[in-house]
């Protein structure tokens, strides 16, 4: 069995008054992300980290912010797109590992239901599906409450004889 490991970085500017998109959910606040889609960093985070480690780029190669496809699309969209990529290369989810960087709100009430969102999007267990938060002790730009940041590990593997 051929293993690989892949990582993503996103970060986008919150703005009042905007949809938050997290993991795949609508979390109820003040403000939401910012961005070309629906700014929903967990699954950009996912997308990067989960075609890192095929090899094949980035989110931005794939679903470039300059072309108005992708304008205001649901993430989850995205997601489920690089999942079939990755498929057909040969490749399987093992598990992948988020950390949401976010000053507020608190996240933890909701990382099940993200979780349970984004299984059924990737077609893989819930177990397999890592969402941690934590804060930058108010400092930086996340802890000013200007942006949300978001890491990802993904481990995919190719079965024996694909």
């Amino acid at each position: 069995m051929k293993f690989r490991i892949g990582q993503g970085y996103d970060v986008h500017q919150l703005e009042e008054g905007r949809d938050f998109w997290l993991g795949g959910i609508k979390i109820p606040h003040t403000y939401g992300a910012k961005g070309h889609s629906d700014a929903d960093v967990v699954c950009h985070v996912l997308c990067d980290a989960l075609l890192g480690a095929a090899n094949m780029r980035n989110i931005g190669y794939h679903f470039s912010d300059k072309d108005p496809q992708w304008k205001g699309v649901d993430s989850k969209i995205l997601l489920a797109k690089v999942l079939e990529m990755i498929r057909e290369a040969g490749y399987e989810v093992g598990n992948v590992d988020v950390t949401v960087i976010l000053q507020e709100p608190k996240l933890n009430p909701h990382i099940p239901i993200m979780k349970e969102c984004l299984s059924g999007v990737m077609n893989v267990d819930v177990e397999d599906i890592s969402i941690k938060a934590t804060t930058s002790e108010n400092m930086g730009f996340v802890g000013r409450k200007e942006g949300i940041a978001a890491l990802c590990v993904a481990l995919i593997y190719k079965p024996e004889g694909r």
